[in-house]
């Protein structure tokens, strides 16, 4: 579900309504409902993506349950990791290694062309199958115990606020919670999800979607403005996708906790990051923490010999760059993030010790690094990206400079501006410090109130979708 959608403000309502209508005693019928609910909002994209969703949740179902009676887990892994992950290569990777076949081959003056499956790509297959691999290797290394119930495991590999983008979630902290009896309305659950929910809805539409409108017309078109005006725009591209995407998580973690779920923490202030290795630590957390279990410490970690370590870390990284998107932008995104860990580990700066001075410093030219590698994580293809930084760094160029106008300007300034400022404040002296979480009530409420003016007052309404929607 689009959470700045119409029929989410319409549907959510009714839902929360008829799940606490059910008794606390009946967690099953609880489950059964929010398990219904999902299928039946995840099949408004298009019905048949349903069975790819359950096409994997029952593979991945009964091979965890496998893993634990054969007497070769290993090719029981391989055959349901390869099971889970058929689709998600028919869907989404086919054409990209149909295209790259053809272009190899056509250097020796032969011909192929083999066409794929992106233009019907199931909204969120990135999300859920890994989050279904995730469960299976948990099983086969012993960190879960396989899932009896088919109902349970289904509900956590569909769960409806967090199918479209994540957060990926172990299984460890959902299953358990989904067993559990769960009380009729916890109070104060309730209240910080929706406050969760309006903080995130404020850096969707009034943050991403706002700088949306100037970074989409500068790269849209970006041989006609100045070098100053791609960098304004490659800055405000890092701003618009952490508020896109954190936005979204928000959302769907307050959401789960309206229901009484807990679902893993996916952000905790990125920008701050001193290195790009403590950016992982902070961006994406259960995509990084996925990547750190199941590919990382599998290839053998940190524990081995210092060239292995820096090859498991590229690995690692290009793994994640081609999950983000078959094209050659994605792996050039990952590799860049995988080369600057590399980096930081052979000078040993992946920890700051310098000061406040030196930390400022090394935060600096981290989210320097990071804006950099976004640009080919923005643009279409590797040249577009290469122009783009050509044209940064060429300051003779004559272009021309793009201005949005003084209220769309004002506007976003005030949007940026108010979300640096709480995170800020977070960073240096926790979120207690944060009107949203004053110990007045009168505090409380007006923080809510000017929040929701300004997501009415700037908001932008015209974008309903999710950028990490589209992996």
């Amino acid at each position: 579900m689009i959470f700045n959608s119409f029929n989410f403000i319409v549907l959510f309502p009714f839902i929360f309504l008829l799940y606490y209508a059910i008794p606390a005693g009946h967690g099953r019928a609880r489950n059964l409902f929010l398990l219904a609910v999902s299928y039946l909002l995840y099949v408004q994209w298009k019905p048949a993506y349903a069975l790819v969703l359950l096409g994997v949740t029952a593979v991945t179902w009964l091979a965890a349950l496998l893993l634990e009676k054969t007497r070769h887990p290993k090719r029981m892994l391989a055959a349901g990791v390869v099971l889970a992950l058929l689709p998600l290569f028919l869907f989404k990777y086919l054409g990209f290694a149909g295209e790259a076949i053809g272009q190899a081959l056509a250097l020796a003056g032969l011909q192929f062309q083999l066409s794929g499956l992106n233009w019907a790509i199931p909204v969120g297959i990135s999300f859920f199958t890994l989050q279904a691999l995730g469960y299976l290797w948990d099983v086969y290394y012993g960190r879960q115990e396989a899932e009896r119930d088919f109902l349970t495991y289904a509900l956590f590999v569909s769960f409806f606020p967090c199918i479209l983008a994540g957060p990926i979630n172990r299984a460890s902290l959902v299953i358990p919670q989904l067993k559990r009896l769960r009380p009729c309305l916890d109070y104060t659950k309730a209240v910080e999800g929706l406050r969760m929910l309006l903080w995130g809805m404020f850096m969707k539409v009034v943050v991403a979607d706002r700088v949306a409108l100037y970074v989409d017309t500068v790269f849209g078109s970006y041989v006609n403005y100045t070098g100053m005006t791609c960098l304004v725009a490659s800055l405000l591209y890092s701003v618009q996708i952490y508020a896109d995407f954190a936005g979204y998580s928000l959302m769907a973690i307050g959401v789960g906790r309206v229901f009484g779920i807990e679902l893993a923490e996916n952000f905790r202030r990125p920008y701050f990051a001193v290195s790009v290795t403590d950016f992982w630590h902070r961006w994406h957390i259960s995509l990084s923490t996925w990547l750190r279990d199941c590919i990382y410490i599998p290839l053998g970690g940190s524990r081995c010999a210092k060239l292995r370590c820096y090859w498991n870390i590229l690995v690692t990284f290009l793994v994640s760059g081609i999950w983000h998107g078959a094209s050659w932008t994605f792996i050039a995104w990952g590799l860049l993030h995988g080369i600057s860990q590399v980096i930081e580990k052979m000078l040993g700066q992946q920890k700051c010790s310098y000061g406040w001075l030196g930390r400022t410093v090394k935060t600096a030219v981290t989210f320097l690094l990071v804006t950099f590698a976004w640009i080919f994580f923005r643009m279409p293809t590797l040249g577009d990206a290469c122009n783009v930084v050509a044209r940064i760094l060429d300051t003779s160029l004559p272009k021309t400079v793009y201005s949005p106008g003084g209220t769309a300007t004002l506007y976003m300034l005030l949007a940026v501006g108010t979300m640096v400022v709480k995170d800020t404040v977070e960073e240096a002296f926790g979120e207690a410090r944060l009107p949203f979480h004053s110990g007045r009530r009168v505090v409380r409420w007006a923080s809510y109130l000017a929040v929701l003016v300004l997501i009415l007052l700037c908001g932008v309404f015209s974008s309903d979708q999710f950028i990490y929607a589209n992996f």
